[in-house]
């Protein structure tokens, strides 16, 4: 996986609408799909009742929740980029998300991103809208497309 790195937000403004480097493949493993079930409460008998999963979901294993996939992107997009002057991301929300396809236990996902646009926030930080799009490995559709907004902040 290639990363971009810039050394500070003068730089990283000049990649407003490009595309990042494509991401790793991250397993989503029943440990994850647990994990997340406890943090947010959500049991769904599809995402972590095992018997009941193979007598009755059309998918025949579990599926993780879609807000998985949408909790991953900031790990992802991390990954993907450094701003050495930057001392703090935080997230600021969502325009769009939309979840096209389950994402059953052990699929393989990866994150293609772009740009869209880059704001100045307050005196030190910036403002970013990204498109991302989850790709699910071997499959058409992805797991999740989001506009997703984030707030980085420089020393």
């Amino acid at each position: 996986m290639n990363q971009l790195t810039c050394k500070n937000f003068e730089e990283f403004k000049t990649y407003e609408g490009k595309s990042l480097p494509t991401g790793a493949w991250i397993t989503v493993t029943q440990e994850m799909i647990n994990a997340f079930a406890e943090a947010t409460l959500d049991h769904q008998w599809v995402h972590v009742d095992l018997e009941r999963i193979k007598k009755e979901s059309p998918f025949k294993k579990p599926i993780a929740h879609g807000f998985l996939s949408v909790s991953l992107l900031s790990k992802m997009l991390m990954d993907l980029l450094i701003v050495k002057t930057s001392v703090m991301g935080v997230n600021y929300g969502l325009n769009k998300v939309r979840f096209p396809h389950a994402v059953v236990v052990n699929s393989r996902l990866r994150l293609h991103s772009r740009i869209q646009k880059i704001e100045n926030y307050n005196s030190n930080g910036l403002k970013i809208t990204w498109d991302c799009t989850v790709e699910i490995e071997n499959i058409e559709k992805p797991a999740c497309v989001a506009e997703f907004i984030s707030l980085m902040f420089e020393r």
